[in-house]
């Protein structure tokens, strides 16, 4: 603890009065209120934030969350005079003041962030004023620190007082983001394929649903290529199901980076995938389709794995509201087209009144 906070500590009262308490057990009642009856995480944070904010008085305030896959550090959110600057800024380089709490573990004191070494120069300006304090309390989850709240000209003689209080409602934050996060891995699991990590058939059809009804309220087309792997079996019979289940996890990363962000790909059983294309004609379609088959065809599949297999595709395309204009009449028509490509030699195209299209 600095030699301020400790001056502090030295001259608050020895005791909490009636009135402090009570104010303590109500943001302790309105804060375990929130945990328990919602599970989104902005409602949750929105909650303690506030109680923070109107408790210790800061001049401004923010919540850093480490990222689970770069550990970096980045602004969730960010209240006060020119927060709006670093609202989602991520701090990737450099010793920091956030990044020694997530390090130690421990809330840190600083009197003044213009003569302390851990205040990251780059967002000296956007987030810190000239001559202010900073309190800086680690989110701490289960076995790891989660994130750093960050108080600017809190008033620290509460600070010296409360100190109990700040880092429980640090803790509750933590519960919060740990909740939110378990839930997320939860509903991805529900909607998602192991095998090949791009969504399943049941997820397939509540997204189709959604977008008809967005596409029939606004007016938009929106196409479905429905693909099977050519001789896949051959695949399986030769190599064995574990490199063919590899395969399918290969090319499901395949599909995920070769798309869209707005697009979406599915696995509808098998060897059988669906790409959602939003907003997109006939004919993008089979520009896109084009584009994936060429690129299934010039690729050397598992050489990761020291195989090098070639692999094609059939594809079938249907659009929405021309070829079906519900879910399931959409994917039917796109999988009629792609059999079609099948009894015709596979390794091709076909759309919906277009028939077999050629890949040039």
């Amino acid at each position: 603890m600095s030699e301020q906070a400790k001056q502090g500590l030295r001259a608050a009262a020895p005791m909490t009065d009636h009135a402090q308490q009570s104010d303590e057990l109500k943001i302790f009642h309105d804060v375990a209120k929130a945990l328990t009856s919602s599970l989104d995480l902005d409602t949750v944070l929105q909650t303690i934030l506030e109680k923070i904010a109107a408790y210790f008085k800061p001049d401004s305030w923010a919540l850093l969350l480490q990222d689970e896959q770069s550990h970096e550090l980045y602004y969730t959110v960010a209240v006060g005079p020119g927060c709006d600057r670093v609202n989602a800024l991520r701090l990737t380089t450099g010793e920091s003041l956030p990044r020694s709490v997530v390090e130690s573990g421990e809330p840190l004191v600083v009197s003044d962030v213009n003569r302390d070494p851990r205040i990251d120069p780059g967002t000296r300006d956007e987030f810190f004023a000239e001559d202010c304090s900073v309190l800086a309390i680690p989110v701490r989850g289960t076995g790891k620190v989660l994130g750093v709240m960050e108080l600017v000209n809190s008033d620290m003689n509460i600070y010296v007082r409360a100190q109990m209080l700040l880092q429980a409602l640090a803790d509750y934050a933590a519960i919060a983001i740990e909740n939110a996060r378990a839930v997320q891995r939860i509903q991805e699991l529900s909607i998602t394929d192991d095998c090949t990590g791009v969504y399943n058939s049941r997820h397939m059809f509540t997204v189709l649903a959604e977008e008809v009804r967005r596409s029939e309220r606004f007016g938009y087309e929106f196409s479905v290529l429905f693909m099977d792997l050519d001789h896949f079996k051959h695949i399986n019979d030769e190599y064995g199901h574990l490199v063919g289940s590899k395969l399918l996890g290969q090319f499901g990363q395949f599909l995920r980076r070769n798309l869209r962000l707005v697009d979406a790909a599915f696995r509808y059983g098998g060897d059988e995938f669906a790409v959602l294309l939003p907003q997109t004609g006939k004919d993008a379609a089979i520009r896109v389709a084009r584009r994936l088959i060429k690129t299934i065809r010039e690729r050397e599949w598992l050489k990761d794995a020291g195989l090098s297999l070639k692999l094609k595709a059939s594809v079938g395309i249907a659009t929405y509201p021309h070829d079906g204009t519900t879910p399931h009449e959409i994917v039917q028509s796109a999988d009629e087209l792609m059999y079609m490509v099948k009894v015709g030699g596979r390794d091709s195209i076909a759309a919906a009144s277009r028939g077999i299209i050629g890949l040039d």
